[in-house]
């Protein structure tokens, strides 16, 4: 009822056009990066070779995207402006859409909310412009343009001054619009794109990239290289699978390249950036059984399918999307991720190397005095009895203590012949063993430098690897409850749980309905011991809430098996026997995963020769 006139019925009425506008701004437009995004689309939907983005003030003050598309017409122009009006779909199908825009909308809501300016020329037509301010629309008049479009948006939300109030500091919204930008560019290799920051008038390049050539790998990875880095595209698996008309292209980095937050992970549907909770959890799933839930993976996914099979008209913002049959998305993901990690063997990240190299730094030296050193006489007649050839029946020279003293590193003493060896190590990317230090890492030598071995977290994964086979062969055995633990849930949370009841019978938690809403624990594993049935369903429900999918009893299962591989494993401390620590290094090279262990911390760390002779100097 209408607070002011508490007896009135309020009265139902048609807001303008302008109020409208606002509305859906609120919806399609957050903050300039989404400015940016809506903008830079429609150029790439233009076909457009080159965009540049120039932006003042974080996007508040100045966003100008400048396109080499296909343009507009004076017809076409004041349409481009009006709600609704598209020439990406024709509204017959609103599932059968290949373009980034389709809804209409971008363009009249920052025309509603700032002002906004466009400049366009198509081929055989001359240039226009047109210019809305608050929704106001000008009338068209004639420019100089030789190709394309250029959109200016100035002083965005300056018709809605309470949104400006929840716009973050001029750098953070840099960031975000930088971050839009390399997204785009991720999704179109074959496009270039160039961000200037104009704030106060200078001229900053902050991100561009020229278009890519070659077939989709080579033009992805040329991408990915620039944007992500180069040791991202190093340390990365190539994906490439298919299932059931659904393919899945990409880089996933190996496990000891991670991360400690998910900043790196990029997804992409039909091409298009989005954050979706199904490829999310299925990205978690792939390397739970390599990373600790405080690091996340590093890849850069495109999902390829019939747009049929997914709606992107989920939300105005086209961030998130539906599948028709998420399991199947999920089941591709986990099962090529996992098997391209399988196929990369014993293999470890090459910033291992490099951290280990970064951290054998040299002692920092005192400045030197360029004078002549002029010693004294004891120190010169020390220095000549140190230089002086020794006798031969004097094995050690005098000052010298004997090198028979025990040390910490232990030779390896050589069971065959030196030739015999350096045969050996040819075709062993892990080499042969030569030595053990202090108990725990084993120095091995290659065909091109050497491997430091960790050897408990080797051989802790190895035992690991087992015994999850051992499991997948036998099964997970389950103990049947006494007495059925009844837990009462509401209606809904009771549906969710019974849809994944047979996923959570395989891994030996056996669940049935107990009547109303009520659920009875029939069954539990019986490798967890004695556990609280309730509390385990409650943990599951809300990992279903968060990701759609819970994998909780896997990983509760999983962590038993990896507790019982470092207990069972090599411990620190233990000296070693040469075919001991050989037998460990081939038993490596044929697991799948020993490059990490059950953490993701790396089991071994190998340095080319070239780069231990550069540390001292011989290059």
């Amino acid at each position: 009822m209408n607070t002011q006139a508490p007896n009135m019925r309020p009265v139902i009425r048609q807001l303008d056009d302008a109020a409208i506008n606002r509305i859906a701004a609120g919806e399609v437009v957050e903050r300039p990066g989404s400015a940016v995004k809506e903008l830079v689309e429609n150029a790439i939907d233009a076909g457009a070779r080159r965009v540049e983005i120039e932006i003042a003030d974080g996007g508040k003050t100045l966003i100008r995207i400048t396109d080499d598309g296909c343009g507009m017409t004076a017809d076409e122009l004041p349409l481009a402006l009006s709600r609704h009006a598209t020439s990406k779909i024709d509204g017959s199908d609103l599932l059968n859409i290949h373009s980034f825009g389709f809804r209409g909308e971008a363009l009249p809501s920052l025309g509603a909310v700032g002002r906004l300016t466009i400049q366009s020329r198509a081929r055989g037509f001359d240039a226009v412009e047109l210019s809305v301010e608050g929704g106001e629309m000008s009338a068209i008049k004639p420019c100089a343009l030789n190709s394309g479009t250029v959109v200016t948006l100035r002083d965005l939300f300056f018709a809605t001054p309470a949104r400006l109030k929840f716009l973050r500091s001029d750098r953070a919204e840099t960031m975000a619009i930088s971050d839009v930008i390399k997204r785009l560019a991720m999704a179109e290799p074959s496009v270039g794109f160039c961000l200037r920051d104009v704030s106060g008038g200078r001229d900053k390049v902050s991100f561009r990239v020229e278009a890519e050539t070659g077939d989709l790998f080579d033009a992805l990875r040329g991408r990915l290289g620039r944007v992500m880095g180069q040791e991202f595209v190093e340390n990365a698996l190539a994906i490439d699978a298919e299932r059931e008309g659904i393919r899945l292209t990409g880089y996933a980095a190996l496990p000891t390249y991670s991360r400690g937050n998910a900043i790196a992970q990029h997804l992409f549907v039909n091409g298009r950036p989005v954050r979706d909770k199904t490829l999310i959890g299925a990205l978690r799933g792939a390397y739970q059984d390599f990373l600790s839930r405080e690091r996340h993976p590093a890849v850069a996914l495109f999902v390829d399918c019939d747009p049929h099979k997914v709606d992107v008209n989920v939300h105005p913002a086209k961030s998130e999307v539906r599948f028709r049959d998420p399991g199947l998305v999920r089941g591709l993901i986990v099962s090529s991720l996992r098997h391209a990690l399988a196929e990369a063997g014993h293999r470890a990240s090459t910033t291992v190397a490099d951290m280990t190299l970064g951290a054998m730094r040299p002692e920092p030296v005192e400045p030197r005095i360029y004078q002549m050193d002029r010693p004294s006489l004891g120190a010169r007649v020390a220095s000549y009895q140190a230089q002086a050839p020794l006798p031969a029946s004097d094995p050690v020279a005098p000052g010298f203590s004997d090198l028979s003293a025990s040390y910490s590193a232990r030779v390896v003493e050589p069971v065959e012949t030196e030739a015999r060896l350096a045969e050996r190590d040819e075709g062993l990317p892990l080499g042969t063993a030569r030595g053990q230090v202090h108990e725990n890492y084993i120095i091995a030598q290659t065909e091109s430098g050497m491997v430091i071995v960790d050897q408990h977290a080797a051989h802790e994964r190895l035992v690991y690897e087992k015994l999850k086979k051992q499991m997948a062969e036998t099964g997970v055995a389950a103990q049947a409850l006494l007495i059925p633990e009844v837990v009462d849930l509401s209606e809904d949370d009771l549906t969710r749980l019974l849809s994944i009841s047979d996923d959570l019978a395989k891994m030996g938690l056996v669940i049935e309905p107990f009547g109303g809403s009520a659920l009875a624990v029939r069954e539990t594993p019986a490798i967890l011991g004695e556990i609280n049935a309730k509390a385990l369903i409650l943990d599951i429900l809300d990992e279903l809430s968060d990701i759609g999918q819970s994998q909780l009893v896997q990983e509760k299962i999983e962590a038993i098996l990896s507790r019982v591989a470092c207990h069972g494993s090599i411990r620190s401390g233990r000296r070693m026997r040469a075919e001991e620590m050989n037998a460990l290094l081939r038993e490596m090279e044929a697991t799948p995963h020993s490059g990490q262990c059950n953490h993701g911390r790396p089991t071994y760390v190998e340095l080319k020769l070239s780069d231990i002779e550069r540390l001292f100097g011989r290059t």
